[in-house]
């Protein structure tokens, strides 16, 4: 059995796996999971020694087939939790995080299935993340582009908000921008800035914020081929 600290090791690497290209370094792991070098150095031995994760000096760490197994799982705990905590229990979509991550840890597949069940087995988190079903597999997604990337006047629909911390998704959610809400891009700024018009009204967003928002066109959201 693993420890809740193994687990958030395992679940942060597959997140930045997820968002990246293969191997990550030591440092964004650490930087992810606001501890230092030589703790992660540490942990990611012992992880190894499980055969959890795959180390080769100055190249990275990866999960293995087995790793990546167990990601699959905390993941899919903790994002269930996610949708239960706002559906049910009427959190914020932007405060789940941090209380799924204190409950993944401790519920069994029997509870989690439950909740999958009562919740009519979602496809995505409150912050449009993919949650895998029971057999540990993740539902197919079509393309998607980060709206740092759109031209303007394209409209298009938020489909997921990569969470890097509750301070952006506070920001997001001020602004107006959460999943499944439609954007038209007004302009893009040379130096970074992305205004767009939201349900809210007309916001302007640093390029490292557009970067966090995937989306999709607007029509390919509703159903309808572009």
């Amino acid at each position: 059995m693993l420890s809740a600290v193994l687990e958030d090791y395992i679940r942060a690497i597959y997140a930045i796996e997820s968002d990246g290209d293969g191997r990550m370094s030591t440092s964004a792991l650490a930087d992810y999971l606001e501890v230092t070098a030589p703790t992660v150095s540490s942990t990611l031995k012992k992880l190894e020694e499980r055969g959890l994760v795959d180390r080769e000096e100055y190249k990275g760490v990866t999960l293995t087939e087995e790793g990546e197994l167990v990601a699959l799982e905390i993941t899919r705990h903790h994002r269930l939790l996610e949708v239960f905590l706002t559906e049910r229990l009427d959190y914020d979509w932007i405060d789940v995080h941090d209380e799924a991550d204190r409950l993944e840890h401790h519920v069994s597949e029997e509870l989690t299935d439950r909740i999958a069940e009562v919740l009519g087995n979602p496809p995505v988190d409150p912050h449009g993340d993919p949650i895998p079903d029971a057999d540990l597999s993740l539902p197919e997604e079509g393309e998607s582009t980060r709206l740092v990337d759109i031209d303007q006047d394209e409209r298009v629909t938020v489909r997921r908000i990569h969470h890097q911390g509750n301070a952006e998704l506070r920001y997001l959610a001020e602004a107006g921008v959460r999943p499944e809400d439609e954007l038209t891009v007004v302009a893009v700024a040379p130096f970074g800035m992305v205004t767009v018009e939201t349900p809210a009204g007309e916001q302007s967003l640093p390029e490292a914020i557009a970067q966090l928002i995937e989306v999709v066109p607007a029509a390919a959201a509703d159903g309808v081929e572009v």
